[in-house]
């Protein structure tokens, strides 16, 4: 007896901010929003660790066009950092590798966490994704192998001091992309003499999206395994959640055109507007309205010119079905 077909997947356009539980991986988490909406197209803006918890920006659709901003946009985290241990990983789900004081005073830790705010060099870890020879270095780590990496310059705009426990503490950090929070918390135990290893992770936002609001869902859902009732729940809360695929946009001034203008723009055409047709600098990238349908992003330049960059399919998002 063959399998019964599956239902063909749907258009569903529009941003998901959503609250990673630990335990799962990012893509585990897409996934599950993917196949609970049935949606044809979907990605998400940044990976988060399966041990860390947070914002993970999801874009369905005509949103996934836009998601490169939030690649390139600071994050920020809280960080627990535990001292006197290190991991292979350099976070707690992995093997112990040596051990050091667990004492820290909280003077030193705060003359330690100076050093690292601004512009530093950061040396990747062997558990990551980044490729070398084609392959993830994690895989290179789960074989028992080292390979040389290059350090990388990121910049830690903030570094606070949340609090300071015997063995721990807490750290809100906001930092550049790239940056891996596991490899900070490594260093800075170096720098106070010792050793430590990152025991929890959770982010609280990407460029100018918030944790606040962000839906708690009950992830992962196996969906041939839970009820009827629960599923639909599930869906529905989803639903409720999504936000206008503009929603990923919202730092770009507005730039509003005319149908006749808008026409040429959806053909990849320039057009030559007059000044002053967007609220914010007259120059750079906008957003592009015809009315209230969102066309995509362009480039203004000072003397009137609309570059379209980016557009949307049908010049508007379809609605969710």
């Amino acid at each position: 007896m063959s399998a019964p077909r599956r239902a063909p997947r749907e258009r569903v356009d529009g941003a998901l901010l959503l609250d990673k539980p630990r335990g799962i991986t990012s893509n585990d988490a897409l996934m599950q929003v993917r196949r609970l909406l049935n949606a044809a197209k979907a990605g998400h803006g940044g990976t988060l660790d399966p041990m860390a918890t947070g914002l993970l920006p999801i874009a369905l659709g005509e949103a996934t066009k836009f998601l490169h901003d939030l690649l390139e946009a600071d994050k920020s985290y809280e960080a627990e950092i535990g001292f006197g241990i290190a991991t292979d990983t350099g976070d707690a789900e992995g093997a112990v590798i040596a051990h050091g004081s667990a004492q820290v005073r909280r003077a030193d830790l705060e003359r330690a966490l100076a050093a690292f705010r601004g512009p530093i060099q950061q040396v990747p870890p062997m558990y990551s994704a980044l490729k070398r020879d084609g392959r993830p270095l994690y895989e290179y780590a789960r074989a028992g192998q080292t390979v040389a990496r290059e350090a990388r310059t990121v910049t830690i705009h903030e570094l606070d001091l949340l609090s300071c426990e015997p063995g721990s503490a807490r750290v809100r950090v906001r930092c550049s992309k790239g940056t891996y929070v596991r490899t900070l918390a490594e260093d800075i135990g170096l720098a106070l003499g010792t050793v430590a290893h990152l025991t929890g992770l959770r982010r609280t936002q990407v460029g100018v999206l918030g944790i606040a609001g962000a839906l708690r869902i009950g992830l992962p859902l196996q969906l041939g395994e839970v009820s009827a009732e629960r599923l639909a729940e599930a869906r529905a809360a989803v639903r409720a959640a999504l936000r206008p695929v503009d929603a990923l946009l919202s730092t770009l001034p507005a730039c509003m055109v005319d149908a006749a203008n808008a026409a040429r723009i959806v053909h990849g055409q320039c057009v030559t507007l007059g000044t002053g047709t967007a609220s914010g600098p007259v120059s750079g990238r906008v957003r592009i309205y015809c009315g209230t349908d969102l066309l995509g992003v362009g480039r203004l330049d000072a003397a009137g010119l609309l570059t379209p960059e980016r557009l949307v399919s049908d010049a508007q998002s379809a609605p969710v079905r």
